[in-house]
């Protein structure tokens, strides 16, 4: 083939597959991979497009990689969200732009780059209802113990301030026997943990089965050997039943670890957000969860100055999550984006309004993840070796409770040197911030 590929993934983990599903079907055919975009003859941008601060750093990253044209660089690809959001802008606009393939078209990326010519600008954007590309194989982007897996593509849940529907498509869930197939060679590569995606994860199966296989699934995941742990992202409240608060309790495989995307608490704010449970159903939730597993890691998100929200909303949501002790929270300001509901929605909130209250929520957060991971401190659990911190003395990694690349890291010392992705147990003896410093224990062998 000759030509050297450079990719660039940017956005959530579901996007983070479709690279590595990229990645798979060029390396397939033979085409060799560098990390040096300055020696990559095809660059591949694969954006992200969901709000504000996302698209502007794909638009910055595309520019970036838009200077290497002035080199080695011979053809720039962009794909994913930004690219099937904004087509016809990106190669008007940025003429270095070669071609631009979107969400529903990762398969063509063989065909576009062996075809394009200098001269002509290629846009493919095919229809967003197959999920078939999903079942090529996967060139892994890294090799430290964990990756993610897709189990479905698209969202029906058309909240009012998410384009992501118009952008991925209706739901559609791949079959159990794939996902199984797909994660047993994982395992077989070395992958020890499985992170469970999708953009609604507690829906898998509803299209295709019929009714939700999520547990199911898991089941049949734990069944393979090697496989330590299974963790479960963006699982809507109203779609965790008891079924699957039992199997997460109850399966030694799944970690006590859930994350759930709330958004709002308000009942205001949630009729308006076009969510479909309410603030007391998710109260119980939250209840049920602590009580039945009460170990158990809970995640969330909350958008903060969506249109409408008042100080009284605002109150309500700060108590919630004085309340509710999440062990995990993020927060984004409300993104107006154009072709959502909530775009032509009055009372708009200025964006100082928003920054202030999304840093009161941190600080409320911060206080409570401090006194959470104090806590922590004198206890022992079992840790994945994910790497070797800049000092070289500690290693880094994490334990149930910390998701890859959202959460913080648990640093730890050793005695015994340690291999990236292997399990070991750590003694916590003490917190820094958001993160915990700890120590590798060994059993005795008397």
């Amino acid at each position: 083939m000759g030509k050297k590929i450079g990719v660039v993934s940017l956005g959530c983990p579901k996007n983070l597959v479709d690279s590595e599903i990229m990645l798979g079907m060029l390396n397939e055919k033979g085409y060799e991979f560098t990390p040096d975009k300055d020696d990559a003859e095809v660059l591949i941008v694969n954006t992200c497009g969901f709000i504000e601060s996302a698209q502007q750093e794909s638009v910055d990253t595309i520019l970036e990689m838009a200077e290497c044209k002035k080199n080695k660089c011979k053809l720039l690809i962009v794909t994913g969200c930004l690219a099937e959001r904004y087509r016809e802008q990106i190669t008007s606009e940025i003429p270095e732009v070669d071609a631009v393939i979107g969400t529903g078209s990762y398969d063509k990326i063989i065909e576009v780059i062996e075809n394009s010519l200098p001269e002509e600008k290629n846009i493919i954007c095919g229809d967003l209802c197959g999920v078939e590309y999903l079942e090529n194989n996967r060139y892994l982007s890294n090799r430290d113990g964990f990756t993610y897996l897709k189990i479905a593509e698209g969202c029906d849940n058309f909240c009012t301030y998410c384009v992501i529907p118009s952008l991925r498509g209706r739901y559609r869930s791949r079959k159990i026997e794939n996902i199984v197939s797909e994660a047993i060679k994982l395992v077989n590569s070395g992958v020890k943990e499985l992170v469970l995606v999708a953009q609604d994860t507690t829906r898998y199966g509803v299209d295709l089965y019929g009714s939700k296989k999520l547990v199911e699934l898991i089941q049949e995941l734990s069944k393979i050997d090697g496989l330590k742990w299974i963790r479960l992202l963006y699982c809507y409240p109203e779609e965790i039943d008891d079924r699957l608060i039992q199997e997460i309790k109850n399966n030694s495989k799944v970690c006590k670890y859930i994350d759930i995307p709330i958004q709002h608490i308000s009942d205001n704010i949630l009729k308006a957000m076009g969510r479909r449970g309410n603030s007391q159903e998710i109260r119980n939730l939250i209840v049920r969860l602590k009580s039945e597993i009460p170990e158990i890691i809970i995640r969330t998100t909350f958008i903060v100055g969506f249109p409408g929200e008042d100080e009284s909303d605002f109150g309500i949501l700060c108590n919630f999550v004085k309340e509710a002790e999440f062990d995990r929270l993020g927060v984004f300001t409300y993104s107006r984006e154009e072709g959502t509901p909530a775009y032509k929605m009055d009372k708009q909130i200025d964006d100082n309004v928003k920054e202030k209250r999304y840093n009161e929520i941190m600080e409320i957060q911060y206080n409570i993840a401090r006194e959470k991971n104090s806590r922590r401190v004198g206890r022992v659990y079992d840790a994945i070796v994910q790497g070797v911190a800049d000092d070289g003395i500690f290693y880094y990694g994490r334990t149930y409770a910390e998701a890859p690349d959202i959460d913080g890291v648990v640093y730890f010392t050793s005695m015994e040197p340690l291999e990236i992705g292997e399990f070991c147990k750590i003694k916590i003896l003490s917190e820094d911030e958001y993160d915990l410093i700890g120590e590798v224990i060994y059993e005795s062998t008397e």
